[in-house]
């Protein structure tokens, strides 16, 4: 089904959505996209899900979309939306069930010439160290006790016990732990579901890529991320895995009764809510940022197998190969921060499904290595174009409460890529394009071939024309582990 409703051009990358559009519209919607993409954001009907969040209760500034936009539970993939930290909702629609699905960056001080031919037994070592696919089970023994001090302290716990350096912590969003954390908030059955998975990559669009860096936009500030023209890195895409799938379901159908029984209007009831200052929204909250602290430990854990696969392959230490995390960046989160709403100061909690936070320079957010030219901010594309790594700017300060893109964004279902493609194709096109691949199954790799998405070059011309962001590199990959 197709929006057919009013999208009024504003300018050459965005498009708006009247309030009176929609019935129970509460502001207006922006959908950040070029003409050439329009179109196909029409179709897939997720506008209308743009305006449906305009009516999520105390929602501030506009309803948001960015370029990767797609239909999703609620929220579109690729939503932003504020709402008032006193006054509002907080909706687990807006967060997404694999809470904190995040992507990291690891950068080294090697080129391709010094992996001397090793790029596919360093592949095959990432792909027998990191354990991918459905229902995939982390190489670490933990209980409840353990679980308690993970969902508490996130990549704290994981440096502490081994798993990784102290300026890891110093390179990562939030320094890997949201303090409002309350693990009680947290049902027997979601760390039960996340106690086996920790430490693992998992299915669906998660992968581990082996990239180069092939061209730098920005010198100075991508010097002061650490990334050279040539140089390897590793990009890391993963989240919560099953605990944060279990706390956003059991959540929803809370909040699904608890709207039934207070007569709140939504125009969808994937858009389940409660407000932040109830006993539900406040737990929901907590309960989020324990799921958000467990990703940040899962990327940590594979952070560290990450070194030991090159350690192994290459015979240097991880120090000598100067294999730093340049960040770690959430795409599925609700954050408690301070904007300008209508001219004024105002605390306001942020809901990034399916997009980024991209300060600018100065916040005090970011981390003090950074903090003067702006937050890095890691955008995945399909697995055969690879990466962009941007930074925050002024623009997204002043537009989208500090927000951006998190992708490249699907053009095509998963149900669609598993009946209209071929993975004997899939494979053919990476391996005519040097790409090394190692998948779990030929379902996976369907559900997440090149043709499935969007072009991610387009998406990122949209976000920093828009003045959202500013481009710093382009990565190239060499090989993949698709989850």
């Amino acid at each position: 089904m197709a929006w057919n409703g009013k999208l009024r051009r504003v300018d050459d990358n965005r498009w708006e959505i009247s309030k009176d559009e929609v019935p129970g519209m509460r502001t207006n919607a922006i959908i950040y996209a070029n003409e050439r993409m329009i179109d196909h954001i029409r179709a897939d009907n997720a506008p209308q899900q743009v305006a449906n969040v305009a009516c999520l209760p105390g929602i501030v500034g506009s309803s948001m979309a960015m370029p990767d936009i797609h239909w999703g539970y609620g929220f579109p993939i690729g939503g932003v939306a504020a709402v008032d930290a006193d006054s509002g909702s907080i909706s687990p629609g807006g967060i997404g069930f694999d809470i904190n699905c995040g992507v990291r960056l690891i950068k080294t001080d090697l080129t391709v010439d010094d992996l001397g031919g090793n790029v596919n037994a360093l592949v095959d070592e990432l792909y027998k160290n990191v354990p991918s696919g459905l229902g995939s089970k982390g190489l670490t023994k933990i209980g409840n006790k353990e679980m308690d001090d993970i969902l508490l302290n996130g990549s704290k716990w994981a440096v502490e016990n081994g798993y990784g350096w102290e300026r890891d912590i110093e390179a990562t969003e939030e320094r890997g732990r949201m303090d409002d954390a309350d693990p009680s908030t947290v049902s027997d059955k979601a760390r039960k579901r996340g106690i086996p998975q920790l430490g693992s990559l998992g299915s669906g669009n998660h992968f581990l890529e082996l990239d180069v860096v092939d061209n730098v936009f920005d010198k100075d500030v991508a010097k002061k991320f650490g990334l050279k023209e040539g140089a390897v890195t590793v990009t890391v895409h993963c989240g919560s895995r099953g605990c944060g799938h279990q706390v956003a379901t059991e959540y929803l159908q809370e909040m699904e009764r608890y709207v039934r029984t207070n007569n709140i209007q939504l125009p969808d009831r994937q858009l389940a809510c409660a407000p932040l200052d109830s006993k539900l929204g406040d737990d929901y909250y907590k309960a989020m940022c324990c799921g958000a602290n467990y990703a940040w430990a899962n990327r940590q854990m594979i952070t560290h197998w990450v070194r030991e696969s090159f350690e192994n392959i290459l015979g240097c230490t991880a120090e000598g190969m100067g294999m730093d995390v340049v960040y770690d960046v959430a795409h599925n989160i609700a954050k408690k921060e301070r904007h300008d709403v209508e001219k004024h100061s105002e605390n306001v909690l942020v809901h990034r499904k399916g997009s980024t936070r991209a300060f600018a320079a100065g916040r005090t957010e970011i981390t003090p290595m950074y903090r003067d030219v702006g937050q890095p901010v890691i955008i995945p594309g399909d697995m055969k174009i690879g990466t962009y790594v941007l930074v925050g700017k002024k623009g997204a300060m002043e537009e989208t409460f500090g927000s951006t893109c998190h992708g490249a964004g699907r053009k095509m279902s998963r149900k669609a890529a598993l009946s209209k493609l071929k993975a004997s194709d899939v494979k053919n096109e990476m391996r005519s394009s040097n790409i090394y691949l190692r998948s779990g199954s030929d379902e996976g790799l369907l559900e997440e071939a090149p043709a499935a998405y969007k072009d991610v070059d387009e998406v990122i011309r949209v976000v920093c024309d828009a003045g959202l962001t500013g481009k710093v590199a382009k990565l190239t990959p060499i090989g993949v582990v698709k989850g």
